[in-house]
């Protein structure tokens, strides 16, 4: 796959070792892109570093614990994302303005005791691989089941589409980007990164909005995965 001006086509041109930026809540899946307002100094000189060898950042939540996540310096989640810088702004008040583009999932070996301030950690892209192919099991996922979903859940909050350029979108970049977009939790974010395929990912996210809108419509507020 193509991210920026960079070609990946094995795992092969993946480093083994990523710095990694963890963060709750967010979620970047391959093909996707995830904007980011960087401003704690660690993580300004993890963007420095990366900005001036390969570009390429871990995305990863904390820890998942009961009724909540983990404080940024304990556990982190057993799945993340990497994600190549495809753009940054300097603001010009310390800050940067960054778009990552999700290239491939990785598993955590171990974290690196790293001299950095940032953490860093030893990957395995290896059972992600598939990943770095555009498209697969596009064909095996009931678009008409999501699409009438999203329908279900915009009506229920007031919310409009641009229905022609969703009805033109490709199911693999309209799957990952409704994952993204999605107002769920850490948990149900977890969830849909660690799915195993494309199939499964589109079939949690019309699970979990469905939980979602029978809540909301008996009263409940809140999705919790269980």
């Amino acid at each position: 796959m193509q991210a920026g001006n960079a070609i990946y086509e094995t795992i092969a041109d993946l480093p083994p070792v990523l710095p990694v930026f963890p963060l709750t809540g967010a979620l970047l899946l391959p093909r996707t892109q995830l904007p980011l307002n960087i401003f704690e100094p660690r993580y300004i000189a993890m963007f420095d570093a990366a900005l001036a060898g390969n570009r390429l950042i871990g995305m990863i939540q904390p820890e998942l614990v009961a009724g909540g996540s983990a404080e940024d310096g304990e556990g982190l989640s057993r799945v993340g994302c990497v994600g190549r810088i495809t753009s940054f702004q300097e603001t010009g008040d310390g800050r940067y303005l960054v778009t990552l583009q999700g290239v491939t999932r990785f598993a955590v070996v171990r974290e690196i005791g790293a001299v950095t301030s940032y953490r860093q950690v030893e990957c395995d892209f290896a059972p992600f691989a598939s990943d770095l192919s555009s498209g697969i099991g596009e064909d095996k996922v009931d678009r008409t089941a999501l699409l009438n979903t999203l329908r279900a859940y915009l009506d229920a909050n007031d919310l409009e589409a641009d229905w022609t350029s969703v009805s033109e979108a490709e199911t693999e970049i309209l799957v990952n980007a409704l994952c993204m977009m999605c107002p769920y939790g850490a948990q149900e974010k977890q969830a849909l990164l660690e799915a195993p395929d494309l199939k499964t990912r589109a079939e949690t996210l019309i699970a979990i909005t469905e939980i979602d809108l029978a809540r909301s419509q008996g009263g409940e507020g809140g999705t919790t995965l269980q």
